[in-house]
């Protein structure tokens, strides 16, 4: 039963060292990069109007919702799932550490894997239907479940593993995450409560689901806890919009934007699947907009926070740009990388600007520089009163708490004053 094997596993992977836990130093490393990546970004998000609005979550679902809602957070990319805005919040929420972070990221990772891209592209959002499961593993991790409640924690989870794509560019995205979270940690608190399931409901509900590969084919001892390891986004949109704005990056200090006639943009099909909106009207739109993406990668030095608002979505020379973009798509599998991409920019006189791209700064095999990490934090934290230092596992619970709760007890004034 794929519960009962991911359970001993996430069982055996949490245990402290004493009991024979057996995370890597490259492990536990990821898990300290997830945390910081993770944390940055729900900080990020504390001006956000939703922060405000999902008050009635539980704790670990605002910091989800939190953490996901710049969309700047990092993405497993064989799953297609964003692993740490789901299991970092699960795992500070039930006062756990990076052993227990990398139990359910590796539950995570391997259900998200087994669902595979045919489950992503037929319109599920794989981070909310593995999410719930990949909580429910952080927290009876955390909690010091045995393998026996782990099961039936991961199996009370699965009611709670949905969500669709179609939720892209509005709230609903980042709260899907943040009701999956809450789930996982609901049916982790049943199981230690003696609650009973049938682990089979997640065999069950894998194949309803579409699930693609054998999952006990990714429990090899020897195997990373996070299989392929984590994507780190450099810019604060989708990850399927990295590569386009980062090839533009290359040949952009050759154009002039006002004497652009038409731009081409070639990719496989795959790679384009989340980016549904072609004329975005809000920031959060944009975040899905490849049309959009192109045209800001033209305008703006760097496309960070200020390029995905409302106002930057709607400022006249985007709107020039945004219908000049053309699409080509050819046939390709394999995910958001699939390929590469290519772009032709032309410009009066004829002249031919090209491009061609296949991974972007921060994908797996080409990790981000020092210097990039250190802007994305640092932008992330930019005047929010807290240090890169305090984003560790032992103060992490409590500068979320006071941070989302200082922006919420502020925009709930707002909001009152306002009326």
């Amino acid at each position: 039963m794929i519960a009962v094997d991911l359970a001993h596993w996430a069982v055996d992977l949490g245990a402290p060292p004493a009991r024979g836990g057996t995370p890597t130093a490259a492990d536990l490393a990821l898990a300290d990069r997830s945390l910081q990546d993770t944390l940055a970004c729900a900080i990020a998000a504390r001006q956000e109007p939703i922060i405000a609005r999902s008050r009635s979550l539980g704790e670990a679902g605002r910091w989800a919702v939190a953490s996901h809602i710049v969309d700047f957070d990092d993405l497993h990319m064989p799953s297609t799932t964003h692993i740490s805005t789901v299991c970092v919040p699960a795992t500070l929420a039930t006062g756990g550490g990076p052993r227990d972070y990398l139990a359910g990221a590796g539950v995570m990772a391997r259900i998200g894997t087994a669902l595979g891209w045919s489950h992503y592209s037929a319109g599920w959002h794989a981070t909310t239907t593995s999410g719930a499961m990949g909580a429910a593993a952080c927290a009876a991790s955390a909690l010091g479940l045995d393998a026996a409640q782990t099961a039936t924690a991961l199996a009370l989870a699965v009611p709670a593993s949905g969500g669709v794509r179609r939720a892209f560019g509005t709230d609903a995205k980042s709260l899907q995450v943040g009701f999956a979270v809450d789930a996982g940690l609901r049916a982790a608190a049943l199981a230690a409560d003696g609650a009973s399931a049938d682990p089979r409901a997640v065999d069950e509900w894998l194949r309803l689901v579409g699930g693609e590969t054998d999952v006990a084919a990714d429990l090899e001892t020897g195997a990373p806890a996070v299989p392929d390891g984590l994507a780190i986004k450099v810019y604060p949109c989708c990850y399927a919009l990295q590569r386009p704005i980062a090839a533009i990056g290359e040949i952009r200090s050759q154009i002039d934007v006002a004497d652009v006639q038409r731009i081409v943009v070639r990719t496989p099909d795959c790679t384009v699947t989340p980016l549904v909106h072609h004329r975005p009207q809000t920031g959060l739109e944009g975040k899905f907009s490849l049309e959009y993406a192109v045209a800001a990668a033209l305008l703006d030095d760097y496309c960070g926070f200020a390029t995905f608002t409302d106002d930057a979505v709607q400022r006249p020379e985007a709107r020039r740009l945004i219908p000049m973009v053309e699409i080509e798509l050819g046939s390709g599998s394999g995910g958001l990388l699939a390929g590469h991409v290519e772009l032709d920019v032309h410009v009066d006189g004829g002249v031919l600007h090209s491009t061609r791209l296949e991974l972007p700064p921060g994908a797996p095999t080409r990790p981000p520089t020092s210097a990039q990490l250190d802007r994305k934090i640092e932008d992330c934290l930019a005047g929010s009163g807290v240090s890169a230092r305090e984003l560790s596992w032992p103060l992490a619970a409590d500068v979320l708490r006071h941070t989302l709760a200082d922006a919420t007890a502020f925009q709930t004034t707002v909001g009152a004053n306002a009326r």
